[in-house]
């Protein structure tokens, strides 16, 4: 008899244009029969844990297979209130493909991670409209305008939990596979002009900026794994691939599907007690 399906539930990590990596890893996992049981998000890991969830992934698929830098650009809409962007446009996107879904709704449970910035803390979106919790995911302070929900004011939650594995297993008793976009440090500080063989370099005020933001990020992932460990925890090699520029779609899908596939023994032997 053949072994069973894997079931999991997934816990998709933060990291603005890098998300896109997400997809591939999606697809080896659904292509290799793994049952997905539920799955959290957080920033653009919401954003592709609710098109997984009401199984709209060939939506944003093609959206960021179609991305160039004009149609990045048209996302960016001025704002004067609480953000430099108003992110209307984004809302519209979402609106357009989830309308009046809401979260409890959805085939698979899902939830997405927020931050709340009156009291500093987590809050987790179970339930109300798709558009609203992804929205607050997404709401990077200063750029886009925070989601005031009840008595919130939430705000991207790569803030406060950038790996979500504690909202997955809120959702789901099965295993969960989480996905950490921020892990592959050495190869951003490489990228960024730091290398062992940098003594002598001239290294500008803005890469060392971007360096410190890339190891502040993937010290505060690692830091919430420790915390809430995972059952696995997959970590593409996306390092050298700038976490703004959303037209690299083509490789970090297949650097998503080559991290997955390099995980492959150990998601097989992982399945629901």
């Amino acid at each position: 008899m053949p072994a069973p399906s894997p079931t999991v539930a997934l816990a998709l990590g933060g990291g603005a244009a890098l998300g896109w990596a997400h997809i591939g890893i999606v697809r080896t996992l659904v292509e290799r029969g793994v049952h997905i049981d539920a799955v959290a998000g957080t920033s653009i890991g919401a954003v592709v844990a609710a098109c997984v969830a009401a199984d709209k992934l060939d939506a944003l698929e093609d959206l960021a297979r179609s991305a160039t830098a004009l149609t990045v650009l048209r996302y960016l809409d001025v704002g004067f209130r609480g953000s430099m962007l108003g992110g209307r446009t984004i809302e519209r996107q979402l609106r357009r493909h989830f309308g009046d879904l809401r979260l409890e709704d959805l085939p698979l449970p899902c939830a997405t991670v927020a931050a709340d910035l009156v009291s500093g803390t987590e809050v987790v979106l179970r339930d109300g409209p798709v558009v609203e919790a992804v929205r607050a995911s997404l709401a990077i302070p200063g750029l886009f305008k925070p989601v005031v929900r009840n008595d919130y004011m939430l705000a991207d939650g790569g803030l406060v939990n950038p790996v979500p594995v504690s909202a997955a297993r809120q959702l789901s008793a099965c295993p969960v596979i989480a996905v950490n976009l921020q892990g592959d440090y050495i190869n951003r500080a490489a990228a960024t002009g730091f290398r062992k063989a940098a003594g002598n370099a001239r290294i500008s005020a803005i890469r060392t900026t971007r360096a410190s933001l890339g190891l502040l990020l993937s010290s505060l992932a690692r830091h919430v794994l420790a915390a809430n460990p995972a059952d696995l925890v997959i970590t593409p090699a996306i390092g050298h691939i700038e976490v703004g520029d959303f037209t690299r779609a083509e490789d970090l899908i297949q650097a998503g599907r080559r991290a997955a596939e390099d995980a492959w023994p150990t998601i097989e032997a992982l399945n629901c007690i």
